[in-house]
């Protein structure tokens, strides 16, 4: 469970490494054409990277969980 749940959360993790640069300047430039501009904080990146990561913990660890609980003899029954 903790070793797929792990690379998952990797490559969740170089997906938003690549992605913040990118969206930051994009922002960045963005909002220069406004008169009036929100700053772009550390906070406006971590808070979806949190996110992410609970949503792939989570949704990789029930799925991993039901297939180790699953009764081995039921799925080769049913093929």
């Amino acid at each position: 469970l903790r070793l797929l749940t792990r690379e998952f959360v990797w490559l969740v993790q170089v997906a938003n490494a690549l992605a913040f640069p990118m969206v930051g300047y994009t922002a960045h430039k963005w909002l220069e054409g406004f008169a009036y501009r929100a700053p772009l904080g550390w906070l406006l990146f971590t808070m979806p990277l949190i996110g992410a990561l609970g949503i792939t913990v989570l949704t990789v660890g029930i799925q991993a969980l039901k297939a180790a609980m699953a009764d081995p003899v039921k799925s080769l029954r049913y093929e």
